[in-house]
């Protein structure tokens, strides 16, 4: 299984629009620092699912045909607002896999074109090509889910994004789970008091601690991260690692 990082910012993205702070200056100067909308590409030799649809140029990266699915965690519009050109597309319906969030974003459900949007359930499985995916919720504003995604072969990938904390029903998924790779939340430098909707660097630290992933990468970055990272030089232990846009990793 092979997962590209294809957008690492949280809504704001970096450069964040008129911040002259130095991680956005950096990112202005180079390019391989710019975060845009959180969201990554899974591929085996039998599947192209794409998780999150916040990329505004989505129908042109995938052109018809190139992707089985588009898994979405939630309906904020950093998640979702790449649909809105891709719905009006020709030909075959595409499968959109998504919590059941009634309200969804705007108009999507009601003119929703080539997209078939089809609701999930908590903690059941479903399968597209030779993975099975398992939605866990997650604590955020929106109904939101990770995702548990294993290969035919026992390769196992978490993603989860947009939550602070875990609930502890899936906690317990994750423990219980067996080895995996992780990619999490982690949009805010160490606060003094808890974040809402988000993790900070100490909430990702304690959940990574608390269901021992073979290896994680924190995506969902700010520039307030980002600059707390230039200003402390901060060092990873081996099994953690930063996210950016176009990593490409092998489970």
């Amino acid at each position: 299984m092979q997962i590209t990082f294809t957008g690492t910012a949280g809504a704001g993205g970096v450069p964040r629009y008129g911040c002259e702070c130095a991680a956005c200056v950096r990112a202005r100067q180079q390019p391989e620092y710019q975060r845009r909308p959180c969201s990554a590409l899974i591929e085996t030799d039998k599947v192209r699912l794409l998780l999150d649809a916040g990329l505004m140029d989505i129908h042109d990266r995938f052109p018809a045909g190139r992707l089985n699915a588009i898994v979405l965690t939630h309906f904020h519009a950093d998640h979702v607002q790449g649909l809105f050109h891709l719905r009006w597309g020709k030909g075959a319906q595409l499968p959109v896999f998504c919590p059941p969030d009634p309200d969804g974003c705007a108009d999507l459900y009601k003119n929703s074109g080539i997209l078939d949007f089809q609701h999930l359930e908590a903690f059941r499985p479903f399968e597209i090509g030779d993975l099975k995916i398992t939605p866990l919720p997650l604590n955020h504003s929106k109904i939101t889910y990770g995702y548990a995604i294993e290969t035919a072969s026992g390769h196992r990938f978490a993603y989860l994004t947009d939550t602070v904390g875990l609930p502890e029903n899936s906690m317990h998924f994750l423990k219980s789970w067996g080895p995996f790779s992780m990619a999490l939340d982690c949009s805010y430098p160490p606060k003094v008091h808890s974040p809402a909707n988000h993790n900070d660097y100490n909430l990702a630290l304690d959940i990574i601690d608390n269901v021992r992933p073979q290896k994680s990468w924190l995506t969902h970055l700010s520039h307030e991260l980002d600059l707390w990272r230039i200003k402390n030089n901060c060092k990873l232990e081996s099994n953690l690692a930063w996210a950016a846009d176009g990593l490409i990793v092998q489970v």
